[in-house]
């Protein structure tokens, strides 16, 4: 395992490359807020809204091809922010929704398209594609 050395000492950014097999791990340490939040990715709270890794392998349901692990990511963890229900004010008898509930969730905040090429029996090829989480952020839960 080797460490790599800080980006520039102007960015304030300071990112950490873990090599393992079929694994890298990224770690940021910076400040930053995303729609109205404020995002602290250098938190000390190991529960805290995140991505984590972990390696899946692909193979088809129904046809015969060779399988590809793949590395994948998630987001996980606790949001800082107070749930709360709050009742609503009706004119009318019946209540069809009594309150009003936020909540927040941890989501993922920005992603890319990826794919995989599987090779099949008979020399065919199938593309199964996903998302690949880049970013993960406490959002207001719908």
């Amino acid at each position: 395992m080797r460490p790599s050395a800080p980006l520039s000492p102007s960015s304030g950014l300071v990112m950490l490359l873990v090599f393992c097999p079929l694994l890298v791990v990224v770690h940021a340490s910076s400040s930053k807020a995303e729609n109205g939040h404020s995002t602290h990715l250098g938190d000390t709270d190991p529960d805290r809204c995140m991505r984590h890794h972990f390696v899946e392998t692909i193979t088809h349901p129904i046809y015969k091809c060779n399988s590809k692990m793949v590395l994948l990511a998630r987001c996980e963890g606790h949001c800082s922010h107070t749930s709360r229900s709050d009742p609503l004010i009706s004119f009318s008898s019946v209540l069809k929704q009594p309150f009003k509930s936020t909540c927040f969730c941890c989501r993922p905040h920005t992603s890319k398209l990826k794919a995989v090429r599987l090779r099949c029996a008979g020399g065919t090829r199938i593309t199964a594609t996903y998302r690949y989480i880049l970013a993960c952020n406490c959002e207001e839960c719908s």
